[in-house]
C-alpha cells in the first residue's frame, strides 16, 4: 500500500514535470548578487541553473560585480564615491571597473563550463552615460540605451548561456558602468522573459520585519509568498523608512509593470532555492507580477482528474461523499475550481433548486495550500453567484467542518428547510449537519 511519503514524492515529481514542460522553450534571466558569487553554495547555483538549462529552458545570466570592483579598485589604491548609490567612475576608473566585472563573468563561465553547459561572455550592451546629476558629473557611469537583440537571440539557438558584465560601449566604444540591476530588468523586457530572478543575500520578506497591505499572501511561516503590482505600491507606501533595504522590489515591479510575467526575490544562501521557487507555487521567496496569476473559473472535463486529486484526502477522512468522473461530467456546470499558475489548488460546487434556494458542496482545497484562504476565497465566489441568481438562501450538508462555516455566517437549519428534493434523499446515517446562509439581506 502507498505509503503518505510516497504519494508526497510522487506528487512532487508531477508538479516538478507539469512546469519543466511549461517553460521549456522559455527564458528566464538570473541576475546574482556579488555577495552569492563568493557564497560556498555558489557551486551549486550554478549546477542547478545547468539542470535548467539542459532541461530546455533558456537562461540569461546577469552576475552583479560590485564586491569584486571594490576589491581591484582597493588593490590599486583608488577611492570610490557614490552618489544615490551609483559608482562615480572615472577615466582612470573605468578599465579597473571592466577587469573586475569580466573576472566574476569569467568565474561563472567557467563554473558552467564544470557542468558541461556552453556560455559566452558578450558585449551586447549599448550604454549612454548617466550625466550629471544634482550638479555631480556621474562620467563613466552610465545606463542601458539598447541591448542587441539579433546576436543575442542566436547565442541561446545555439544552446549557450549568455553572461552579461555590468559593462555597456557607446557607438565609439567608449566604457560605461552600469547598474546589473537595471541591465537584468532591461535584458528581460526586451527578450520577453517568462521569469527574473533576483537573487540575492538579503533576507526573504517577513511579516514579522515589513507592513504589509491586508491582501498579501502570507504563508504560514510569515514569508510573504507574492504581490501584484498594485500590492507593493501600497507595500513600499507602508515601508518609506526602508525605502533603501527595498531596492529590489522596485526594481521588480517595474519589470512587471513593463511586461516581465514573473519576478522573484531569493535569499541565494541556502541551497536549492532556484529550483525551489521554480517548481512549486508556495516557492521559498517573494513572486511579484503584473498579469493574472490566480483566478477562480468554471471547471472543464480536463480539470477532473485534478479535482479528483485534491477531494481524495477528504473522501477518505468522510469530510467528502464519494464523487467519480462520472458524476463530476454530469455536475461540471455547478463545479468552479481556483488554480494558480494554471495548477488546481481547489474546488466547489453550487446547485441550484425551485423556489430561489441553492446549494454549495464539495469544497476542498489541496491539502498543501490549505492556510492560504483559498476555501474563502471559493465560497464568497459562489456566494457572489447566488446572488446573481437571485437565490434567497443556500444551504450545505457538513458531517466534519460546521465551526469552519458558521465562523463565515452560516447558521445551523433543519431537514425541513432543504428543498423537497433533497429532503427525500437526505441521509440520516450520516446526519450531516445541515447549515443555512440566508442571502436576502444582502440582495
Amino acid at each position: 500500500m502507498e505509503s503518505n511519503a510516497e504519494r508526497k514524492d510522487i506528487e512532487v515529481i508531477r508538479e516538478v514535470f507539469a512546469y519543466i514542460n511549461r517553460f521549456k522553450g522559455k527564458t528566464f534571466v538570473i541576475k546574482i548578487d556579488n555577495d552569492i558569487i563568493d557564497y560556498e553554495y555558489f557551486p551549486v547555483l550554478l549546477k542547478d541553473i545547468s539542470i535548467l538549462h539542459q532541461s530546455g529552458i533558456r537562461i540569461i545570466i546577469v552576475p552583479g560585480a560590485r564586491n569584486r570592483i571594490d576589491e581591484v579598485l582597493t588593490q590599486y589604491n583608488i577611492k570610490s564615491s557614490f552618489h544615490n548609490g551609483i559608482r562615480i567612475t572615472d577615466s582612470n576608473m573605468i578599465s579597473f571597473v571592466k577587469m573586475a566585472a569580466f573576472d566574476v563573468s569569467n568565474k561563472v563561465m567557467t563554473g558552467l563550463s564544470g557542468n558541461n553547459v556552453n556560455a559566452l561572455v558578450g558585449n551586447w550592451v549599448r550604454a549612454k552615460t548617466l550625466g550629471i546629476v544634482d550638479g555631480i558629473d556621474l562620467m563613466n557611469s552610465g545606463v542601458v540605451e539598447k541591448i542587441q537583440k539579433e546576436p543575442l537571440v542566436k547565442v541561446m539557438e545555439n544552446a549557450f548561456i549568455p553572461i552579461f558584465p555590468c559593462i555597456g560601449w557607446n557607438s565609439s566604444g567608449k566604457s560605461y558602468n552600469i547598474s546589473s540591476d537595471e541591465l537584468a530588468v532591461s535584458i528581460s523586457v526586451l527578450i520577453g522573459a517568462e521569469k527574473l530572478f533576483f537573487i540575492t543575500s538579503d533576507s526573504v520578506l517577513r511579516s514579522d520585519t515589513y507592513k504589509f497591505p491586508e491582501n498579501s499572501s502570507i504563508v504560514h511561516e510569515g514569508r510573504i509568498s507574492r504581490m501584484n503590482i498594485d500590492t507593493v505600491d501600497e507595500f513600499l507606501e507602508l515601508n518609506t523608512d526602508k525605502k533603501a533595504e527595498l531596492e529590489k522590489v522596485e526594481r521588480a515591479m517595474d519589470a512587471a509593470r513593463r511586461g516581465v510575467r514573473r519576478v522573484h526575490i531569493l535569499n541565494g544562501k541556502s541551497k536549492g532555492v532556484l529550483l525551489e521557487e521554480i517548481f512549486s507555487n508556495l516557492g521559498v521567496g517573494t513572486m511579484i507580477h503584473g498579469n493574472e496569476f490566480e483566478r477562480i473559473r468554471k471547471m472543464v472535463p480536463s480539470d477532473i482528474p485534478g479535482v479528483l486529486r485534491i477531494m481524495e484526502p477528504f473522501v477518505k477522512d468522510g469530510t467528502l461523499l464519494i464523487r467519480d468522473k462520472q458524476t463530476l461530467l454530469d455536475q461540471i456546470d455547478n463545479f468552479v475550481i481556483y488554480e494558480t499558475d494554471g495548477v488546481i489548488h481547489g474546488c466547489a460546487a453550487l446547485t441550484l433548486y425551485p423556489d430561489s434556494i441553492g446549494e454549495i458542496s464539495a469544497v476542498a482545497v489541496d491539502q498543501k495550500y490549505i492556510k492560504l484562504g483559498i476555501g474563502s476565497k471559493l465560497l464568497n465566489y459562489l456566494i457572489k453567484r447566488a446572488l446573481e441568481n437571485k437565490l434567497l438562501r443556500i444551504f450545505l450538508l457538513t458531517a466534519r467542518t460546521s465551526d469552519w462555516f458558521e465562523n463565515i455566517g452560516f447558521i445551523q437549519g433543519a431537514c425541513s428547510d432543504l428543498p423537497k428534493e433533497k429532503q427525500e434523499n437526505y441521509n440520516y446515517d450520516r446526519n450531516s449537519n445541515i447549515l443555512i446562509y440566508n442571502l436576502e439581506v444582502r440582495i
